[in-house]
């Protein structure tokens, strides 16, 4: 399914406010509220819009670092590793990736012991042969997701 331009602004409305009703949508896209209502039901059918989710403050929390660590898996490892990774509650991304590293992980810890604690048991489960561990030192842009490209005319 291609979106058009009225899908892609229904999603770049979504995702700056996805509690929005489908009147303020209406208005905002500039479409009939029935519009609105069809072409949500669709992009939620077909896959596209996922769920609806909260979006909160992880230092307000209690989440005081960020860390990105790079991990080489042994071969045939891959599957298991990853998935008790991702397993751990600080993990909240795990990424297969091309390049040095089979994998990058990105992980939320309360501080530096909560830190020690997560390189010394997650990222030396048996099967990882080597890692690296970054702390964030400031977020520059964390939205999630890009907005929709532009219609082309090449597709």
């Amino acid at each position: 399914m291609k979106l058009d331009d009225v899908d892609r602004a229904i999603l770049s409305a979504l995702l700056e406010d996805a509690r929005a009703s489908q009147r303020k949508l209406s208005r905002d896209v500039g479409v009939a509220q029935g519009t609105i209502t069809n072409r949500i039901r669709r992009m939620e059918e077909m896959g596209i819009i996922n769920g609806y989710s909260v979006v909160i403050d992880p230092e307000k929390v209690g989440w005081s670092m960020t860390i990105m660590a790079g991990l080489r898996i042994a071969k045939g490892r891959m599957i298991d590793v990853q998935q008790k990774i991702a397993a751990d509650h600080r993990v909240f991304s795990v990424y297969d990736v091309t390049g040095d590293w089979d994998s990058y992980v990105l992980a939320r810890v309360k501080n530096r012991a909560d830190l020690d604690d997560l390189t010394k048991t997650v990222f030396t489960l048996e099967g990882v042969t080597r890692s690296f561990t970054h702390v964030v030192l400031n977020t520059v842009k964390e939205d999630g997701l890009p907005q929709p490209a532009p219609v082309s005319n090449e597709e």
